[in-house]
């Protein structure tokens, strides 16, 4: 039986323990030929409702950034109807390198492990394991006591519950220090240790526990350590390791062989670097830390990554494989966020969006380039990814240009939309 014949999930499972075994050129090159097994499968971009010729555009300007040495690669992948009607990688793997950028380049996503996460819990709240609606407090204990900072510096007792859904959208009152830059709350959250990486996921989240809200639970959106905590709640409830949870409920069933928290030190000769270190940002993929870090700690290829993505614009579901009912995601995909907890926070995606669970939501596509009901997320590298329900279309991008991600937000928008045939 060739493995064009076999299931989705068992050519997944085939897959997953050839690669385990070593098998990556060889298996990078049988994915691109054979649609049973790669992520990436053509398209007519006419047929498709793709301008081509006004996609050179992206071509052009990624390959003027790669010559002036802004970046040293990149990759941008663009599709529609669940095909593949765009990708082309730039430049090389890093700066000195000659490995050019690939589909099976491994790079840093980031903060594009937050919507997987989310994902992963969601599996846990169709199993009766897991509800986003009761209070953090029923799976990590330490959040029944937590107090708000107030102007003056001074805490006061936290006098509405954080519930799960909070931390999967953004409204627990929590914060990432380099957000709130300067502000005092910020020194006094890195003097608590927000920026360890030595304790594990369960340690982590009661280190959390005793910093200071920002605003009270379910009142503000502030980009924060949520999905860290939602790591630990996860475990808890599904009574195991995080990188086990996302293996068992996401990789490994969509054969994403080429993501995990790490990286066996067999691939280093895959990963992406940037041109700019970022102030230590970019961590070493094949050095372990005892946190697993929800929030940011996954790296990915882009053929990986495309078959979460499908998945999402699947409804749920890729190649007969189902990892969230419709319903669920469906549920994902509801704003979890008023004009008035947008406005009470900072760092919010922008005009005419909203935030669900784990994914950023477009509201409102007359101040919003994607269709209404886009839902994505992106990475502090710049990594990002989107999927547009109204338009039937889906887009990856992969870099590593901290300085330069809001900027190739905007680019990819521009690019991407002027050439999408009405």
């Amino acid at each position: 039986m060739t493995i064009r014949r076999l299931s989705a999930r068992a050519a997944a499972l085939l897959l997953t323990t050839a690669l385990a075994l070593g098998v990556t050129t060889e298996a990078a090159a049988q994915r691109r030929a054979n649609p049973a097994v790669s992520s990436i499968e053509r398209g007519d971009a006419a047929s498709l409702g793709i301008d081509l010729a006004k996609l050179e555009a992206a071509s052009a300007g990624l390959k003027a950034d790669v010559a002036s040495g802004k970046i040293a690669g990149a990759y941008l992948l663009v599709g529609r109807k669940g095909k593949v009607v765009y990708e082309e990688g730039f430049g090389t793997q890093g700066p000195g390198q000659k490995t050019p950028v690939t589909s099976e380049t491994i790079f840093r996503v980031f903060s594009m492990t937050k919507p997987m996460v989310s994902v992963a819990a969601m599996t846990l709240v169709e199993e009766g394991k897991l509800d986003v609606d009761a209070p953090v407090s029923k799976y990590l204990p330490e959040y029944a006591n937590l107090r708000v900072w107030q102007a003056d510096g001074s805490t006061v007792p936290a006098t509405k519950p954080m519930l799960v859904r909070h931390l999967m959208s953004h409204t627990s009152g929590l914060i990432y220090g380099f957000v709130s830059g300067n502000a005092p709350i910020a020194k006094v959250w890195a003097e608590g240790g927000e920026n360890r990486n030595d304790v594990n996921n369960r340690e982590y989240a009661r280190l959390i526990a005793k910093l200071p809200l920002k605003a009270e639970p379910g009142t503000a959106w502030n980009y924060s350590r949520s999905t860290d905590v939602l790591g630990a709640v996860v475990e808890v409830a599904a009574g195991k390791p995080l990188d086990v949870v996302i293996r068992e409920r996401i990789t490994a069933p969509l054969g994403m062989n080429d993501t995990g928290f790490f990286q066996p030190e067999s691939k280093r000769a895959r990963f992406a670097e940037p041109v700019n270190n970022g102030g230590g940002v970019y961590y070493d993929y094949a050095k372990p830390t005892p946190l697993l870090s929800g929030g940011g700690g996954l790296s990915s290829t882009a053929e990986d990554y495309l078959r979460f993505v499908l998945m999402l614009a699947g409804e749920g579901q890729y190649k007969g494989v189902r990892i969230l009912k419709k319903e669920t995601l469906a549920r994902m995909r509801q704003d979890e966020t008023t004009p008035e907890i947008r406005r009470a926070g900072v760092f919010f995606p922008g005009q005419g969006m909203g935030f669900g669970l784990g994914f950023s939501l477009v509201n409102d596509d007359k101040v919003q380039r994607p269709g209404a009901g886009t839902f994505s997320w992106w990475g502090i590298a710049g990594t990002e990814f989107w999927v547009d329900p109204k338009n039937d279309a889906f887009m990856i991008f992969m870099v590593q240009a901290r300085e330069h991600a809001q900027e190739y937000q905007r680019k990819n928008r521009q690019w991407i939309y002027d050439a999408l045939v009405k």
